[in-house]
């Protein structure tokens, strides 16, 4: 992690979607993302703590819990024990009042500092998130079914090829979605890494205002777009599992 006064990172970054099949659908867009340390997160000043919190509410839906008491006990519950060691966390802080994450990575260190796993958190508009546990090689590359409803206009089908390097000076991440007959879908998210501090959340600000809201407003618009160019929708399945997973 960098210095800095807030022991955190901001990532001023573009993400990219583009979907090949069945048919062609590109875009992107910019915004800024956290990387913090669980066990010390960001102590921020109160005028500025309405740009940038993590109430564990918002992040996970074990009442009482701290983000990563809920982290360590969901790895218990798959038979992994981190015995205090650190984990980072990427991800929208939230900010003035609103808060969505498509994606939150959870980086997972044992206490002599090795690479454990890695959590990929993958969330809906429609209140729903699931959690994958991967066990990167080390490129930070790996293979996951597909388990879990996001876009409406693919079914729970296919595998996720990931690649979730830690973040160093540059962020990069890549999740391909490949179905049968070849690649469907792919997410890219690009970035450079500043120390986190009340000038660099103040400018971050600036250039992307209200971008936690407009990460949902922009999923939604693209939802009407490709509705309205046809793409079939696949319902979601009636048994959604919501809240942090067990």
């Amino acid at each position: 992690m960098p210095a800095g006064p807030w022991r955190a990172a901001l990532y001023e970054c573009r993400i990219s979607h583009v979907r090949t099949a069945p048919l062609h659908h590109a875009f992107q867009h910019r915004t800024y993302l956290w990387l913090v340390d669980l066990d010390h997160p960001p102590a921020l000043p109160w005028p500025l703590r309405r740009l940038a919190s993590f109430p564990a509410a918002e992040y996970c839906a074990t009442p009482g819990l701290t983000i990563r008491q809920d982290l360590d006990r969901y790895l218990a519950s798959n038979g992994l024990d981190l015995s205090g060691g650190r984990v980072l966390m990427l991800a929208q802080a939230r900010s003035l009042g609103h808060v969505f994450n498509p994606l939150t990575v959870f980086w997972c260190y044992d206490s002599r500092g090795r690479a454990l796993c890695t959590v990929a958190e993958v969330h809906n508009t429609y209140g729903g998130r699931h959690r994958y546990l991967l066990c990167p090689d080390a490129h930070g590359r790996a293979r996951q079914a597909k388990e879990f409803y996001v876009s409406p206009f693919f079914p729970v089908d296919g595998e996720y090829r990931m690649a979730l390097p830690v973040p160093g000076e540059r962020l990069a991440l890549t999740v391909h979605l490949d179905r049968e007959g070849g690649r469907a879908f792919t997410a890219t998210v690009r970035g450079t890494r500043r120390a986190a501090g009340p000038g660099q959340l103040l400018r971050a600000v600036v250039r992307h205002p209200f971008s936690t809201l407009w990460v949902s407003v922009h999923i939604r618009l693209q939802g009407v777009r490709l509705w309205l160019r046809g793409l079939p929708v696949h319902p979601r399945p009636s048994t959604e599992q919501r809240g942090c997973l067990r």
